[in-house]
């Protein structure tokens, strides 16, 4: 006869009810235990001590224990911890040793053990490795959405927020830091110790360190203490790049204090810059990382990498606010914090970048990237559903960073910007240190407005896609008579996005802006009625709508002489949407459009968006046999409107854009002497990562020497962390497809993927169009690896991994992979599938306009 002591043991294996012994023992976070556990846990906190080895290949020993208050005792408790039963070797709680129950990456604490009031709970164990990214010089944590409990056994949910008191032992050359300050540290023979002080309330992906040999610097602006730790060796780099860096965290601290009237919520503000990142940045309290490629800029950074290195400093401050002191309650509301660290960002923009153009900037950061998703069938609503926190990386992507802005732009300007300030003041107040939800803050807000936001938050908030518009336009006696614009859904649905935009009416000599308060399906501007009759409509002329907007035939010649350069945006990337949707113009069109405005657009942005579309054409959307003779056309043009430009960033990206198309033996050997003479063309910048550029796009090309080219590079290349990336990516650009072959084959082991930053660049040179006869035999593969990408890789490298695979292929056969991929997995993930469709829309799209019936670019 079983004892009752083993009989309390088998328990959470026996079949019985969940209500008898808690919620069931499943892999994951289920919705069921976490709500369960944050019902009846309170006053967490978390003492852990982690031993680093000098080597990466040693397992690191580790102790916890875990105070928290139990506020009622009726079934187990459930400790999460995803690695194997026997990375826990001892649990002792209260005081008592007890038998080990580890099962369905769970350590689960019988209730017998347990009592109503305060419990500790300590174990020793072996951390798991596969979030705390370790190199032989340094290693650092990266916790989000649902990573903790892959490191310590913890209760890994945001609504459940602890205090964190860390000590690392680490090698004696190493610095430490973590959420809380330093307290002390020792050092004993080769070894060092750092104990912190306890950290301010946070979630556990929240909790943060990063240890190892970095170079250390240390400012005060605005009279805060703030410590940067990096390992960038580039002087030039460094000496510009401090200044910023610090200078642009200061002003954005200083902005959201007074935005949100509530002072920098936690005590401390240090921050490292970690090669090769697999984020732009993390928002850890008191310990932000950054990707170190971003705030490192060199002479020639351009426009943008100069705006995206401050929207991420920005973004990442936002985030103590939105995020670290108010937390969703459950990870479908992470869109909440993304959406209000780039709102944040874009606001405090202005304050930090006074020379830069909101508007424009707004306009092109965010509606390209975000059309890239909301038109595709694997489209995704801001707000997306979850049972259980293991997928909850697969809710991350460009519609919750970049639709979600444009949406709470519209909210902004549809409540007006002082009440809805007020609202986001009172909710941070009444939620700060806690968690909160979407329909918490929509409830705070619609007290503010008399506007039904129930409504409007149903199709911009819960519901995917983007509104299509048309219009008419009568004329009679050269006055306009009649206005009329129309929307449904892109789908043909007949839903109606409440939202304002701007319609500008061109004459001549002057353009007339009109609001447009498109609250129905169908408007009449009576504000244009007995005007005298356009040049040209020109739709979303102030880039604040959002949608798929008609293309006036008549406005294709003025475009590029459009004064404002928003209207000018707004124009281009109209033109791009629609000829991806088949209409108003064709991807030959779209080209003969953009050429002559190379040397003419004044605006470095837009300069990008054209840039951007000329790329599209070339590789997209014409066929192969074709793009020879488009390229001896194209490098001239280019060449030539390089040397016309001025400003030293607008030559930067016209001699980059050129290297991307140069097919032709005149255009390769002018790269080859830039790059073996490192001797760039007048007035542009090359840093030592573009030289690195150039030698592989002349890989890709199989110059003669590449080899032997790749391998001066290599030498060439001071930076060791940046040594060591290109080591990697040489097998990605040999000429030899048995060695690319073998190189993919060996992405399907985990341990190849390790640095998802070094994988993402080696599939840009295995798919890259030059490679498309030999490299589309790896897309069957690809996608059957996606699930286990998504289980061991972080949140954003399964959407990544498709991008890459994807980006450029155009062939039916590409296509016919994808949908005999779907075909064959009708029960799929539907979380990946959309992730999937999203990532080959554009195989789709070029499929037809590739197609025999479609007008090639190089045929007009």
């Amino acid at each position: 006869m079983l004892s009752a002591k083993h009989l309390l043991f088998l328990l959470p294996f026996l079949p019985t009810p969940s209500h008898a012994q808690g919620p069931v023992v499943t892999t994951g976070v289920s919705q069921e235990l976490a709500q369960h556990r944050a019902r009846v846990l309170r006053q967490v906190a978390y003492r852990l001590h982690f031993n680093v080895p000098p080597q990466v290949t040693e397992p690191i020993p580790a102790t916890e224990e875990i105070s928290f208050q139990l506020l009622e005792n009726t079934a187990p408790l459930q400790l999460d911890f995803k690695e194997k039963p026997d990375h826990v070797t001892r649990i002792v709680v209260n005081g008592q040793p007890q038998p080990l129950t580890v099962q369905q990456e769970h350590v689960v604490v019988p209730a017998a053990a347990l009592r109503v009031g305060e419990n500790r709970v300590s174990i020793d164990f072996t951390a798991g490795d596969l979030s705390l990214n370790r190199n032989p010089e340094y290693l650092y944590t990266l916790l989000v959405p649902d990573r903790a409990r892959t490191v310590f056994p913890c209760f890994d949910q945001p609504d459940v927020k602890a205090v964190f008191h860390l000590t690392l032992t680490v090698p004696a050359a190493w610095q430490a830091v973590a959420n809380g300050p330093v307290a002390d540290s020792s050092r004993v023979g080769a070894r060092q110790t750092y104990r912190f002080q306890p950290s301010d309330t946070i979630s556990t992906y929240l909790f943060a360190f990063v240890a190892g040999k970095f170079r250390h610097t240390a400012r005060q602006p605005e009279g805060r203490p703030m410590h940067l730790y990096y390992r960038e060796t580039d002087q030039d780099k460094i000496s510009r790049s401090l200044g910023p860096i610090f200078d642009i965290q200061a002003g954005a601290l200083k902005f959201l204090t007074e935005y949100t009237q509530i002072p920098y919520p936690f005590r401390k503000f240090d921050f490292a810059a970690l090669p090769d990142f697999q984020y732009g940045g993390m928002e850890h309290a008191g310990a932000i990382d950054y990707k170190a490629s971003t705030l490192f800029l060199d002479e020639g950074a351009t426009r943008d990498q100069l705006n995206a290195r401050a929207n991420l400093l920005a973004h990442e401050t936002a985030h103590m606010w939105f995020g670290d002191l108010v937390t969703m309650r459950w990870f479908d509301d992470v869109w909440t914090k993304e959406v209000f660290a780039n709102f944040m960002a874009d606001k405090i923009s202005v304050v930090t970048q006074p020379d830069g153009n909101f508007d424009l900037k707004f306009l092109t950061d965010h509606y390209p990237a975000t059309y890239a998703v909301d038109r595709t069938a694997g489209a995704n609503p801001i707000r997306q559903p979850l049972d259980n926190l293991q997928d909850a990386g697969s809710l991350y992507g460009n519609i919750i960073y970049h639709k979600a802005p444009i949406m709470m732009r519209q909210l902004e300007r549809l409540m007006g910007q002082e009440a809805f300030r007020d609202g986001l003041r009172a909710y941070l107040r009444r939620y700060a240190y806690h968690n909160a939800t979407w329909p918490d803050l929509i409830q705070i807000l619609d007290e503010r407005t008399p506007t039904d936001l129930q409504a409007w938050n149903r199709v911009w908030v819960n519901e995917p896609g983007r509104p299509q518009f048309d219009y008419w336009l009568r004329v009679q006696n050269g006055k306009i008579k009649r206005f009329t614009i129309d929307q449904k859904g892109e789908d043909g649905s007949r839903r109606v996005w409440p939202q304002q935009f701007e319609v500008a009416l061109v004459y001549a000599d002057h353009v007339e802006e009109l609001t447009v308060d498109m609250l129905a399906d169908k408007v009449r501007v009576r504000e244009a009625e007995g005007k005298p009759a356009p040049r040209f409509v020109l739709f979303n002329s102030s880039g604040q709508g959002y949608g798929l907007f008609p293309v006036d035939a008549q406005s294709l010649p003025y475009l590029g002489r459009l004064q404002s350069p928003v209207m000018r945006a707004a124009a281009y990337i109209n033109l791009t949407e629609n000829m991806l949707a088949g209409q108003a113009v064709s991807p030959a069109q779209l080209l003969a459009l953009v050429r002559p405005l190379l040397a003419q657009e004044q605006e470095e942005l837009n300069l990008n968006l054209l840039l951007d579309q000329l790329g599209t054409v070339f590789w997209r959307f014409t066929p192969l046999a074709q793009r020879p003779a488009l390229a001896a056309t194209l490098e001239p043009e280019l060449w030539q409107a390089m040397q016309q430009v001025e400003a030293p960033n607008k030559k930067k990206q016209l001699f980059k854009t050129y290297a991307s198309i140069a097919l032709s033996r005149e255009a390769q050997d002018r790269l080859h002497t830039i790059w073996q003479t490192k001797q760039p063309p007048t007035g542009v910048k090359l840093s030592e990562d573009d030289y690195t550029d150039l030698a592989a796009a002349l890989a890709l090309r199989a110059y003669p020497g590449h080899e032997q080219l790749l391998q001066t590079q290599l030498q060439r290349i001071q930076n060791p962390d940046r040594r060591l990336r290109l080591q990697y990516l040489l097998p990605a650009l040999s000429d030899d497809v048995a060695t690319r072959d073998a190189f993919f084959a060996g992405l399907a082991e985990e341990k190849n993927r390790q640095k998802e930053a070094w994988v993402l660049s080696a599939l840009g040179y295995l798919h890259h169009p030059l490679r498309a006869a030999t490299s589309e035999k790896y897309l069957p593969q690809s996608l059957a690896l996606l699930g286990e990408i998504q289980q061991t890789g972080d949140i954003f490298f399964p959407q990544s991994w498709l991008q890459a695979t994807f980006r450029w292929y155009q062939t039916p056969t590409a296509a016919a992979v994808v949908r005999d991929f779907l075909q064959a997995n009708p029960t799929y993930n539907p979380k990946l599938k959309a992730k999937v469709l999203q990532a080959a829309d554009n195989v789709f799209r070029a499929e037809k306009l590739v197609g025999e019936k479609g007008t090639t670019a190089a045929s007009q």
